[in-house]
């Protein structure tokens, strides 16, 4: 396997290293931050120096969606106004063609009508402010290079409601630090051939159906789908974390507590490979789910294969991992990515994941580079 140990030296393969025209009220004052959260192992996480300046996202997440940029080569946009849309509003900065890195200068909850429609080459970086969207989600369709950090999501209303929706045809998406509960349809959902995609150090609670890989049987073009998704907090969550069809998935160092029907399923023709993630059962025992279903250009119906590497299962949590023969039928993550941080897991692993997982009350780096305003 491929990856990093927690003391951050490369990892070679070796078996025994792991590693608008609408009127607004007027800004209130805002009160400060929070200090940032520090924790003695906080080190042994990914992404050190993310926070060193403004842009220092672009191009450094792990795994499948490593390449995304954002909008590392367009303008500061600065969302001013808490309003669903209009001057100085997220959905504006949203709807721009061109790159653009949008930041916040207010704190607050932003109440969305619809689904907020992102474009290619943006970065909604939350860092430095409290931002809620609420009502309806983000929706990536057709689009790329998209990074989004640091936001809360909570109560989306309505039929097929997500949070975060990644569908048709999105690729090189960046998901980060973003804290995830109470949507109507799914937290994150991403199908329709949308590929090359992360999803670290994010918090997910008060849900059901948590994440959602590959649509339906009958989208085979979902075989496309490359998914990573690390150093994440499933707390809670009923199902999906995640479920996925079609689709490779890489999971690693997340922890995920108390499902109340599975953690993990692989259906139709999916690979997933679970290194060193920490499984806690409540009432519920079973960990893997295999669910039998036909590809639409198959003669006959298969599931999905599963491969565990060093996994932690807690509290009577029950594998359930079915024949060897996962263990060839299922990817390589060197093939795909040289390196990924990844250290065995232990209750100090844990502790941090649920200190340091969601929004965080981190400031804003400066912009080092100069860049025409928003």
């Amino acid at each position: 396997m491929g990856g990093r140990l927690s003391a951050r030296k490369t990892h070679l393969p070796h078996p025994d290293r792991v590693t608008s025209s609408h009127s607004h009220p007027p800004l209130q004052p805002q009160p400060p931050l929070p200090p940032p959260t520090h924790h003695p192992f906080m080190a042994a996480l990914p992404y050190s120096r993310a926070d060193e300046s403004l842009r220092s996202l672009a191009g450094h997440a792990e795994g499948f969606g490593r390449h995304a940029i954002g909008g590392l080569h367009g303008a500061v946009y600065h969302v001013t106004s808490l309003a669903d849309d209009g001057h100085g509003t997220l959905r504006e900065g949203c709807r721009k063609k061109e790159p653009m890195w949008i930041v916040f200068e207010v704190s607050g909850t932003i109440q969305l009508s619809s689904y907020l429609r992102v474009s290619s080459y943006k970065t909604i970086d939350g860092r430095g402010q409290r931002i809620k969207l609420t009502g309806k989600g983000l929706q990536l369709k057709e689009c790329e290079h998209v990074i989004i950090c640091n936001l809360e999501f909570e109560g989306g209303r309505g039929h097929d409601v997500d949070g975060i929706q990644i569908k048709p045809k999105s690729r090189n998406i960046w998901i980060d630090r973003c804290s995830l509960r109470d949507y109507d349809d799914g937290l994150i959902d991403i199908t329709r051939e949308s590929t090359d995609i992360t999803v670290s150090r994010c918090h997910f609670s008060m849900h059901d159906k948590t994440m959602l890989i590959g649509a339906d049987p009958t989208h085979i073009g979902d075989r496309c789908i490359r998914v990573t998704i690390h150093h994440c907090f499933f707390d809670g969550t009923r199902q999906r974390h995640p479920r996925v069809r079609y689709g490779k998935v890489h999971l690693y160092n997340n922890y995920t507590r108390n499902w109340g029907i599975y953690a993990v399923c692989a259906s139709v023709e999916s690979q997933i490979l679970s290194q060193y993630n920490m499984y806690e059962a409540g009432q519920k025992k079973a960990v893997y789910k295999y669910l039998t279903e036909k590809a639409t250009d198959r003669e006959e119906a298969g599931r999905g294969y599963i491969r565990s590497e060093g996994d932690l299962f807690l509290n009577g949590a029950q594998h359930c991992l079915m024949e060897e023969s996962d263990l060839v039928s299922v990817f390589k993550a060197e093939e795909y990515y040289p390196t990924w941080t990844m250290e065995p897991p232990s209750d100090a692993l844990k502790e941090i994941l649920q200190i340091c997982t969601g929004w965080q009350a981190v400031p804003r780096p400066s912009d080092c580079v100069s860049r025409q305003k928003v």
